[in-house]
C-alpha cells in the first residue's frame, strides 16, 4: 500500500471509503477471505518487525473494511506495551485487556462499541510488567476461544515480531498472520528472520502489507497471499 502510517489517527476506511487506500484495504480483505475459506470464524492477528511501520493503522483499517460488510468484528489491542488501538478511536485506555488477563474484570465488562457499526474494540488496557506471562496464560486462551464463538471477525494487534516474544505467542492461537512491513525501514534479513519466529510458534503467515513503496520499490517486493 503505499501509504504512510496516520500521525492523526484518521480512519481512512471510515473517512474516505472511495479512495484508493480504502480499496486496498477491501483487496486486503478479500485475500484474507480466500486464504480463510474454510475457517467461518476468523482470528487474524496483525505485526510488524519494528515500532512505527503501520500495523495498527492496518488492524484497524481492516476491522473497518470487515464490519462495513456487516460482519460482526472485534478489535483488540494486544500491545501491551505501547498500546495505540484506544487512540485510533478517540477513547481513553484506562482498562481492557492486560486488566481481563489478570482477573481484574470480566470481557463482558471491558469491551466496549465503537462508533463504526458493527465493530467492537477491547484496548490494552493498563500496561503491565509481564505482558508476555499474560499472554502465555489460561486467561489469553479461554478469551480467544469467547472471541471465537462470539464474533465473525477477530483482529489482533501485537507488538513487533522480531525482538519480542508476545506476537509469537498470540500467533498461535490466529488462524493467521499479516505482516507490516514499511519498505523504506526494514531489512529483508530481519523480515525473513520475523518469519521464522512466528513459523516457529505455528503461525501461518496469510501475507505481507508493504507500506510506503514507491514505483521503483514495487518491482522488487512482492505484495502476496
Amino acid at each position: 500500500m503505499p501509504q504512510r502510517s496516520s500521525k492523526n489517527n484518521v480512519i481512512i476506511t471510515e473517512a474516505n471509503p472511495q479512495s484508493p487506500i480504502s480499496e486496498s484495504y477491501r483487496t486486503l480483505r478479500t485475500n484474507i477471505d480466500f486464504s480463510l475459506v474454510d475457517n467461518d470464524n476468523k482470528v487474524i492477528m496483525v505485526t510488524s518487525t519494528q515500532q512505527a511501520e503501520g500495523k495498527t493503522t492496518t488492524a484497524v483499517n481492516m476491522a473497518v473494511a470487515y464490519a462495513q460488510t456487516e460482519k460482526k468484528v472485534l478489535i483488540v489491542d494486544a500491545d501491551m506495551r505501547r498500546p495505540n488501538v484506544h487512540n485510533m478511536f478517540r477513547r481513553p485506555n484506562r482498562v481492557g485487556l492486560s486488566n481481563l488477563l489478570a482477573g481484574q474484570y470480566t470481557v463482558q465488562e471491558l469491551v466496549t462499541e465503537t462508533h463504526i457499526p458493527h465493530l467492537e474494540m477491547l484496548s490494552a488496557g493498563v500496561i503491565p510488567h509481564n505482558p508476555s506471562e499474560l499472554l502465555s496464560s489460561e486467561r489469553w486462551v479461554q478469551f480467544i476461544e469467547f472471541a471465537k464463538n462470539k464474533y465473525d471477525v477477530v483482529i489482533i494487534d501485537t507488538p513487533p515480531a522480531l525482538s519480542l516474544p508476545d506476537a509469537q505467542l498470540v500467533a498461535g492461537h490466529s488462524c493467521g498472520v499479516v505482516i507490516v512491513i514499511d519498505v523504506g525501514k526494514v531489512k529483508r534479513e530481519a523480515v525473513k528472520k520475523m518469519k521464522s519466529n512466528l513459523e516457529h510458534a505455528k503461525g501461518r503467515i496469510l501475507g505481507v502489507v508493504l507500506n510506503n513503496m514507491n514505483k521503483k520499490e514495487a518491482g522488487t517486493y512482492a505484495y502476496q497471499y
